[in-house]
């Protein structure tokens, strides 16, 4: 671990050239530009806001207030926007940098790091406008935001043990990416996002504790919509469970490498 850490620090250019080249093509020929960085978040949060919180006329309980249900929204959105982008992007980094692995000896390790730091520089940019949101409307939750910062990165080495463990797997088993891409649709629907728990039955609530983006998205509900603490005892199960897919993808990266780039 030492010694990729090392080798990682030694290719730290073009980690983050790769990252500022990525972040740049992503909108080199829009006429708009970065605007679409904002204005995607925005047009599903809206949509969702009219159809839920106006016409069906959806309420939080024990929050009062215009914009409750539309910071609610965005704290989930958000959350599983940058859970969603790791994974996906990780699932498939090796086979869509097939060619450099080919021809380059460079710490294969540098592409999912690269994928990261990507998707952590774009969810900032939307949350610090989230935030400006939060300050104007009168809901910036205080020094709780304070425990945002743990909440996500056991959220991020979820999501990178994950899209590793995905990402050699998709090497050898091309379904994987399809399976996937399908289970992730499914999982955004049976996470609270877009409507709170409590709407639910009690015996269906009860398994959400399995879920561990329920959790995490829970706890970042509790930080923005009611300013309070999460509860750090669920937290705790998705972190060791973090801890263990990260385990299982460095180990299963250590033991393939070499034969990934023969598959590619």
């Amino acid at each position: 671990m030492l010694s990729m850490a090392r080798a990682l620090w030694a290719f730290r250019g073009f980690v983050l050239t790769s990252v500022q080249r990525e972040f740049a093509a992503r909108y080199q020929n829009s006429m708009l530009g970065m605007a679409w960085m904002v204005i995607h978040p925005l047009s599903m949060i809206v949509v969702y806001t009219v159809i839920f919180s106006q016409l069906m006329r959806s309420r939080l309980p024990g929050v009062d207030g215009a914009f409750a249900y539309s910071v609610y929204l965005c704290a989930g959105i958000l959350t599983w926007g940058l859970f969603a982008e790791v994974v996906t992007r990780a699932q498939t980094v090796f086979i869509d940098n097939a060619n450099l692995l080919k021809k380059l000896s460079f710490p294969r390790l540098c592409l999912p790091l690269i994928v990261v730091l990507s998707a952590v520089l774009n969810f900032l940019v939307v949350f610090a406008l989230f935030l400006i949101f939060l300050a104007l409307s009168g809901n910036f939750p205080g020094w709780v935001i304070l425990a945002f910062v743990p909440v996500l990165a056991i959220q991020l080495a979820f999501s990178v043990g994950l899209g590793m463990t995905l990402g050699v797997f998709n090497v050898f088993f091309r379904d994987v990416g399809q399976v996937a891409t399908i289970v992730m649709q499914f999982w955004f629907w049976l996470t609270p996002i877009v409507y709170p728990r409590e709407v639910l039955p009690a015996n269906v609530q009860s398994w959400l504790d399995w879920n561990p983006m329920a959790v995490v998205v829970a706890a970042h509900q509790q930080i923005f919509v009611w300013h309070t603490l999460p509860a750090w005892r669920p937290l705790l199960g998705v972190a060791l469970l973090a801890l263990f897919l990260c385990g299982l993808g460095w180990r299963l990266f250590r033991r393939h490498a070499g034969a990934m780039v023969d598959e590619l």
